[in-house]
C-alpha cells in the first residue's frame, strides 16, 4: 500500500512562517522595526542567509518594509504607500488619486448567507456594516458597502469613522488591531441605479464598475467583505500583473 510522503518545506519558508506567527502574535507592531537579520538568525538557530531569504519574501508580500540604512519594519497602513495597494483608481492624466472618505452610515446586523460565506462566519452572526462615499480630487468616485465581522468590529460607530483622519484600513489597524494583508477582487460592469447615481452625481444607468472584495488578515482569515460601485468618468481602475 502506497503512503504519502510528508510535504517538504524549505528552511527559509519555515523561518518565514515563524516570523508571520510573531507578527500575528504582536511581537512587533505595525510601523515598528523588527530585530536585525543577525538577531533573528540567533533567535531561530539558522544562518543570516536563510533569514534574509525569508524576510525578502515577506517584503515582497508587503508584510515587511525595508528602509535603506534604517532596517526592516512591520508594514503599516499609516504608510501613504499602503493605500496604493488597495485603492487602484488613477486619474485619466495618470496622477495619483487623493481619496477623501465620507462615512454615510454604520450599523449592526446579522450575517445573511452572502456575508456568512464571504466572512467565514455562521449565518446570523453579528456583523457591522458601513456605507461610505469616496471622493477623488474632490469628486464623487466610489460608493462602498463594507461588511465586517462583529467579533472584531462590534464597537465600530459612525462617530468613530467620522472623526478618523487616516484611511479606513489605518483605523482598523490602530483601533481594532486588525491588519489587512491581502485581498481578492471580482470586477464586472453594471448600470447605476437611482441611489448610486445620486451619490455619485451621475445620470441613472451610467456604466459603473462593480468591485467586490474580500480582504484577509494573518492566517488567511477573511475580515472584510466589500461591494463598491466605481465611477470611471474621470478615473480608471489600474492593476499591475507580475
Amino acid at each position: 500500500m502506497a503512503h504519502e510522503s510528508p510535504t517538504f518545506s524549505p528552511l527559509y519558508r519555515q523561518i518565514k512562517s515563524l516570523i508571520v506567527q510573531a507578527l500575528e502574535g504582536g511581537d512587533w507592531r505595525p510601523g515598528q522595526a523588527i530585530p536585525s537579520e543577525q538577531d533573528l538568525a540567533m533567535r531561530f538557530g539558522v544562518s543570516q542567509g536563510t533569514v534574509r531569504k525569508a524576510v525578502d519574501e515577506l517584503a515582497a508580500e508587503n508584510l515587511l518594509v525595508r528602509r535603506q540604512g534604517k532596517g526592516t519594519f512591520v508594514a503599516s497602513h499609516d504608510d501613504p504607500r499602503a493605500g496604493v495597494r488597495f485603492l487602484r483608481m488613477t486619474a485619466l492624466d495618470g496622477s495619483a488619486a487623493q481619496p477623501q472618505s465620507i462615512p454615510l452610515e454604520c450599523w449592526r446586523a446579522k450575517a445573511g448567507q452572502e456575508a456568512s460565506r464571504n466572512l467565514a462566519v455562521e449565518p446570523g452572526s453579528p456583523i457591522s456594516i458601513v456605507r461610505r462615499l469616496l471622493k477623488l480630487q474632490n469628486k464623487p468616485a466610489v460608493v462602498d458597502e463594507i461588511y465586517l465581522p462583529g467579533e472584531f468590529f462590534g464597537a465600530l460607530t459612525l462617530e468613530m469613522l467620522q472623526g478618523w483622519q487616516g484611511s479606513l484600513y489605518s483605523l482598523f489597524e490602530t483601533r481594532f488591531g486588525v491588519r489587512m494583508i491581502r485581498a481578492k477582487e471580482k470586477i464586472r460592469a453594471v448600470a447605476a441605479d437611482r441611489n448610486s447615481a445620486e451619490l455619485l452625481s451621475i445620470a441613472e444607468h451610467t456604466p459603473l464598475l462593480s468591485v467586490e472584495r474580500v480582504t484577509y488578515t494573518y492566517g488567511d482569515r477573511p475580515v472584510e467583505w466589500r461591494r463598491g460601485l466605481y465611477s470611471t468618468a474621470e478615473h480608471y481602475y489600474q492593476n499591475e500583473l507580475n
